[in-house]
């Protein structure tokens, strides 16, 4: 079989399979996504291992969705996260991140990878984690060697993007110490490294050998996801010099990716004010060199338990108008538990809704879909607005079970209906 490393390959003017594909899937002139590639701008999320269609991500493609689940210590279920896996596919995720922490994760990692065909991210540390507390040791006491074969795992699975938090580093541990933070750190990757670092004094593994990392990811051509482990987890921690300090780093380690022909995204931050959005994407492209940016919410306030889905889909969307290339998901129990399977549903609805809402002004065939859904409304054609909703089986549902008195209505208005009133009196001239 022949394989392409993509970054490579359009380097040197090659059009890979995998450009051409998206190319034609997104409507994008192939030639100008081949430069993109090139440039690091746009990856395409593949390992050469996994049997799956291609996701480009980046500059003048659609913004996408990610979709997380996995289980945790707490709460252990095979067969409930492959659910919420198909779960995603059907409502429209882009991509799964298998972020299980608890039972026997290759075997959760593998089964999502066989029987979803989708594209999929993990973060591999949890694995070295998870490994040490198997051998009742402290996570801690994880070895470089732990860390590392943990990544040549997923490899060799066939994962197509990894998280890895390089930037969480010696010079960045000395920075939390001297600016205190309200809530600390709340990405799991980045405080284990934190943790790490503190104490056994010595840097990070991975930004240490960086190089030996960038070798692993392309031998499978897979993408490097530079997280944000020290993103803030409050709004008083926003923007603070901690996150931006790490910013910085991943900016200079997106380079050394781009030498090694590695694609590389950034991760962004977590909760963010409103007032703060667009200026943070700006500066991650600046700091970043354009890569393509991969935002968690942002969520635009830290009262929104039970709503975080919609919190972070107004700042998504926000984000996605700015620059964000990639929006990761939170659903209705983010802050509270581990997310079942309707949650899961409604926090992928409504992070494509933000998603749309800045591809609708960008492609026309966006467009098209919100033209054709506002002609049925005019037209009170309810069989057309029904298999045009984002959510076809909500709506019908809906409308079933408050059915009007009239089929032409809905009862909302029922006979005062503004658009069957102006109809009338527009057809009697």
């Amino acid at each position: 079989m022949v394989t392409f490393m993509q970054m490579k390959d359009a380097k040197n003017g090659i059009l890979t399979p995998e450009i051409e594909y998206i190319s034609k899937k997104e409507g994008v002139d192939v030639e100008k996504l081949r430069r993109n590639v090139a440039a690091g701008r746009v990856v395409i999320l593949k390992n050469i291992k996994h049997e799956v269609e291609p996701v480009g991500v980046g500059q003048g493609l659609r913004v996408k969705v990610n979709a997380n689940l996995g289980t945790s210590m707490d709460i252990i279920d095979e067969e409930a996260e492959v659910r919420k896996a198909k779960i995603a596919k059907k409502y429209g995720a882009d991509t799964i991140m298998d972020l299980s922490t608890g039972g026997d994760l290759n075997k959760i990692r593998r089964r999502i990878i066989r029987e979803v065909p989708m594209v999929i991210g993990t973060v591999p540390i949890y694995q070295a984690a998870w490994k040490m507390l198997q051998k009742k040791k402290a996570i801690v006491e994880m070895t470089e060697d732990d860390m590392f074969n943990a990544v040549e795992t997923h490899l060799k699975d066939g994962v197509d993007f990894l998280t890895i938090h390089v930037g969480v580093t010696k010079d960045a541990i000395e920075v939390m110490k001297k600016h205190p933070r309200v809530v600390g750190t709340v990405s799991r990757g980045g405080t284990f490294h934190a943790a790490w670092i503190l104490h056994n004094g010595e840097e990070n593994p991975f930004y240490r050998n960086y190089d030996y990392l960038l070798e692993l990811l392309a031998e499978y051509d897979a993408t490097i996801s530079l997280g944000d482990g020290l993103r803030p987890g409050g709004l008083p921690d926003a923007t603070d010099f901690l996150q931006v300090h790490e910013l910085y780093t991943i900016g200079r380690l997106v380079k050394r990716a781009r030498e090694k022909n590695v694609q590389a995204m950034v991760e962004g931050p977590g909760h963010i004010p409103i007032d703060q959005i667009e200026a943070n994407v700006k500066m991650a492209k600046v700091a970043t060199d354009n890569a393509p940016f991969y935002v968690l919410g942002p969520l635009v306030t830290d009262i929104a338990s039970g709503y975080d889905h919609i919190n972070a889909a107004i700042g998504g969307a926000i984000a996605a108008r700015a620059g964000a290339d990639f929006l990761c998901y939170v659903t209705p129990a983010e802050h509270l538990a581990l997310p079942n399977e309707e949650e899961v549903k409604r926090g992928v609805i409504a992070t494509r809704i933000a998603a749309h809402a800045v591809n609708l002004i960008r492609f026309e065939e966006e467009y098209k879909w919100d033209y054709e859904m506002s002609k049925a409304r005019g037209e009170l054609r309810w069989d057309k607005q029904l298999n045009l909703s984002i959510d076809k089986e909500n709506a019908i549902r809906v409308r079933k079970e408050r059915y009007p008195h009239s089929p032409q209505v809905c009862t909302m208005c029922g006979d005062l209906c503004a658009i069957k009133i102006l109809r009338e009196y527009l057809n009697k001239k």
